[in-house]
């Protein structure tokens, strides 16, 4: 769900270590829906789907509860306020019986403790550590690595945007909106800068 520079990096990287993923892990991971809105051109399509079926337009949840498939990949941009359509996309997968992986942040900050719940009560996966932390595996180490330990704080500059920002800026003395424009140009920023530059917290519901 979403086919913006995340989107497209995850279909090239399942299509170059396919014969890895089958060799290491016995898995071969057929792509069986791509949704974007506004569409698809036929050479965006070319190489990446066996066949493309044609026919009624169809919107992302329908998608999600009528093609066969195991694991949805939600990538669409975020949207802190009401977290759509991510978090619709979300419960539709749950709901359909599906596990999710998302880089959305939109989603948990509206509705975590529901999606957490959800996933639970649905028996599904629901992951989560490409939103948190450029994609830093801070939460999986914390529950796998730490459960032992008692976390009291994390502290650090945890949006990996804001690092790329602050570094370019410091060591080249490059102009903020300079920086911020090329870190969209190479799919680093959100659409909106402002999720990525504000430092917004919200309490979870």
């Amino acid at each position: 769900m979403g086919f913006g520079n995340l989107g497209r990096a995850l279909v090239r990287i399942l299509s170059q270590k396919r014969d890895f993923l089958e060799r290491r892990y016995g898995l071969s991971p057929q792509i069986v829906a791509l949704v974007k809105e506004g569409g698809f051109t036929a050479r965006e399509l070319q190489g990446l789907v066996e066949r493309v079926v044609g026919g009624k337009r169809m919107s992302g949840r329908e998608v999600i509860r009528e093609v066969e498939g195991e694991v949805v990949f939600e990538l669409t941009p975020t949207n802190i306020e009401t977290g759509e359509p991510g978090l619709s996309h979300i419960r539709e997968a749950m709901l359909s019986g599906k596990h999710v992986v998302t880089s959305n942040k939109g989603p948990l900050v509206v509705a975590f403790r529901e999606l957490e719940e959800l996933a639970k009560r649905r028996s599904v996966e629901f992951r989560y550590s490409a939103s948190v932390g450029g994609a830093i595996p801070v939460i999986s180490f914390a529950r796998k690595l730490l459960t032992g330990n008692r976390i009291l704080a994390i502290r650090g500059v945890l949006n990996g945007t804001t690092n790329y920002i602050l570094s370019r800026m410091s060591q080249e003395e490059v102009p903020l909106d300079i920086v911020v424009r090329e870190a969209q140009e190479l799919g680093i920023a959100e659409k909106d800068p402002s999720l990525d530059l504000e430092g917004w917290t919200r309490p979870a519901k």
